[in-house]
């Protein structure tokens, strides 16, 4: 069986748990009422899985680009590929797009990104009012976006495994 590189599938299973955990944690965050060291501590760690993401997904994109993917199951229809490939697109769209938002929504907000505490981040615009509500639309509605594709395909993946029976999920699992 054909399956993903080793750092393939450390980079696609990292991605995804840090994405899952950005969104379980932003959804807390956002949940807390007023300002208190908590929340503040949240958002400041909600920005560094949002920065590690990016960084990672410019290095997943890296590996793909040099990295041929196993070649395509015979078994599963031309349409089904189409979709899955669309899919990939879209979540590697959104995989760059909601951490972009989201920097571009703190800058506007005139709060500074200082990464693990540590390295502040360029500031790419001043904070501006208008445009921090605007951003905060946009990331909100990325983010949504990529909890029903994140959620679309695992569903996927499951169906391959449990219906279809076949090796699309065991081809991107490290066992």
């Amino acid at each position: 069986m054909p399956r993903y590189t080793k750092i393939a599938m450390l980079l696609h299973w990292l991605v995804a748990l840090l994405i899952i955990a950005t969104f379980f944690l932003g959804l807390s965050m956002v949940a807390i009422p007023g300002f208190s060291p908590t929340k503040l501590k949240y958002f400041s760690w909600h920005k560094w899985m949002g920065v590690t993401v990016l960084l990672l997904a410019v290095l997943r994109v890296l590996w793909r680009v040099t990295h041929q993917p196993p070649p395509k199951l015979a078994s599963i229809p031309d349409w089904q590929h189409k979709i899955a490939e669309g899919m990939h697109y879209l979540l590697y769209f959104l995989i760059f797009a909601v951490p972009i938002s989201g920097y571009l929504y703190t800058y506007a907000a005139g709060v500074p990104v200082v990464y693990l505490g540590l390295w502040q981040m360029p500031a790419p615009l001043a904070a501006d009012p208008e445009l921090k509500a605007t951003l905060k639309t946009v990331h909100y509605v990325l983010t949504m976006t990529m909890a029903a594709a994140v959620v679309a395909h695992a569903l996927a993946a499951l169906k391959h495994h449990f219906v279809d029976r076949d090796v699309t999920l065991k081809r991107m699992l490290p066992l």
